[in-house]
C-alpha cells in the first residue's frame, strides 16, 4: 500500500501563493525543495470583496477571464498560501471546488471565526488542514499591547497637549509593582505576561480552566473569577477569539468592577466589548483609559463617540501588521512545507474547538 509520505516523494506538488508577496519571498518558497510546483500570479489578486466583478487589482481591470485563471490556479493547488479573508464563503468555495487541496496556511490574524463561519463539514476539515498566524503576529500585538499600558502610565496624551513642558507638575506612574491581568494566554497573551513581568509588573491571567502554572505568571484563574481580578488589575489586555463565551464577556457587569486608574487594552476580537457599556465607563472614570485595536463592526461607525474622547487611543486594526510581517510569514511557512514533505504535523494547525 502506498502511503501518503511516498506519494509526496514521487509528484511535482502545486502551492499557488493567494497573497500579495515580494518576489524574492516566492523564491525562498521555491528554493525549499524540487518537488515544488510554485505559483504566483500577483496580477490575478482579487481586490477585496471578491469575487465581485469590475474592481481594480493591480492597476488593471480585474474581469471574468482574471477570475477564472485564479480559480483555476488555486483548484489545481494542493497548499494554499492565503485566501479571499473577507468572505467564509470564498474558503467553502476553495475546499469544496478543488478535491486534491490538504492545506491552507492563512496570511491574517482571527481565521478560527472564519473557518467557524464557513460550517465545514468534520470530514472536509479532516481532509484539508488550516494554519494560522497567531504565532507569527504574538510578537507584534504584545509590543503593541506594551505600548498602550506605559501610554497612559506615563500620561501620554497630556503630556502631548502640554507643549512647555512645566517641570514637577507631572507626576508619573510606575509599571513596576502594578498588577496586569491577561485574558488567553494564547501566542498574543503569553508574550503580553513575559513583557509584563520584564517590567516588574505582578502578572494575573485568565485560562478556560485556570489550572497549573504558566511561565511569567504569578496566579491563574478561571473566567468565574474575572471580577474579582479586575478589581485589583491595574492593566487589563484582552486577547480573546470570538467564540459563544466570549462575545460581550466586557460588558457593563465587568467594566464597574474595574480600577479607576486602570487602563483596557483589547488586541483579540471587538465584539469581546460591549462598546455602549465602554462609553459610559470611560465618561464615569471607571476605566481610567482604554486602547482598542478592533471593534465590534470591524470598523467603528461613524456616530461612535469613543475616537473623540481624550482618554482613548484608537488603532485602526494594524496591531498585527509589522514591516517583518512577510519575513516571518514565509520563514513559518517554508518550515512547515519542509515539516509537510517529510510528514511531520506542522505548526500552527487550528484546534478542534476553533475549527468546529
Amino acid at each position: 500500500m502506498t502511503t501518503d509520505q511516498e506519494m509526496v516523494g514521487r509528484r511535482r506538488i502545486v502551492v499557488a501563493v493567494a497573497a500579495a508577496i515580494e518576489p524574492g519571498w516566492v523564491s525562498a518558497i521555491r528554493a525549499v525543495d524540487y518537488r515544488l510546483n510554485v505559483r504566483y500570479e500577483p496580477r490575478l489578486l482579487p481586490a477585496p470583496g471578491f469575487p465581485g466583478h469590475g474592481k481594480r487589482t493591480g492597476g488593471f481591470q480585474w474581469s471574468r477571464d482574471h477570475e477564472s485563471q485564479w480559480r483555476a490556479m488555486l483548484a489545481e493547488a494542493e497548499i494554499v498560501l492565503g485566501w479571499p479573508q473577507d468572505n467564509a464563503g470564498d474558503l467553502v468555495d476553495l475546499v469544496r471546488t478543488n478535491t486534491g487541496l490538504r492545506w491552507v496556511q492563512a496570511t491574517v490574524g482571527g481565521v478560527g471565526v472564519l473557518v467557524a463561519a464557513a460550517g465545514l463539514t468534520v470530514q472536509e476539515l479532516d481532509r484539508v488542514r488550516i494554519a494560522g498566524v497567531d504565532g507569527i503576529q504574538a510578537g507584534p500585538l504584545a509590543e503593541f499591547a506594551m505600548f498602550a499600558v506605559p501610554a497612559f502610565a506615563k500620561g501620554l496624551p497630556p503630556l502631548r497637549s502640554d507643549s512647555r513642558g512645566h517641570s514637577g507638575q507631572f507626576p508619573m506612574a510606575e509599571l513596576a509593582g502594578q498588577t496586569l491581568l491577561v485574558l488567553r494566554l494564547g501566542p498574543a497573551g503569553a508574550e503580553v505576561a513575559r513583557l509584563g513581568k520584564a517590567f516588574g509588573m505582578h502578572v494575573l491571567a485568565i485560562t478556560r480552566t485556570g489550572n497549573g502554572r504558566a511561565p511569567n505568571v504569578d496566579r491563574l484563574r478561571p473566567a468565574r473569577f474575572l471580577g474579582d481580578m479586575l478589581a485589583v488589575s491595574h492593566a487589563v489586555v484582552l486577547a480573546l477569539p470570538l467564540t459563544g463565551k466570549t462575545r460581550g464577556l466586557i460588558g457593563a457587569g465587568a467594566i464597574s468592577r474595574m480600577r479607576a486608574d486602570a487602563v483596557l487594552v483589547n488586541i483579540g476580537h471587538g465584539t469581546v466589548i460591549d462598546e455602549q457599556a465602554l462609553v459610559k465607563g470611560l465618561g464615569d472614570g471607571q476605566p481610567a483609559a482604554t486602547v482598542l485595536d478592533a471593534f465590534a463592526a470591524g470598523t467603528l461607525p461613524p456616530e461612535s463617540p469613543l475616537p473623540s474622547l481624550p482618554n482613548v487611543l484608537i488603532s485602526p486594526h494594524a496591531a498585527a501588521v509589522s514591516r517583518r510581517g512577510n519575513e516571518r510569514l514565509i520563514a513559518s511557512f517554508t518550515a512547515n512545507l519542509r515539516r509537510y514533505l517529510d510528514g511531520e504535523k506542522l505548526v500552527g494547525l487550528l484546534r478542534p474547538s476553533l475549527r468546529y
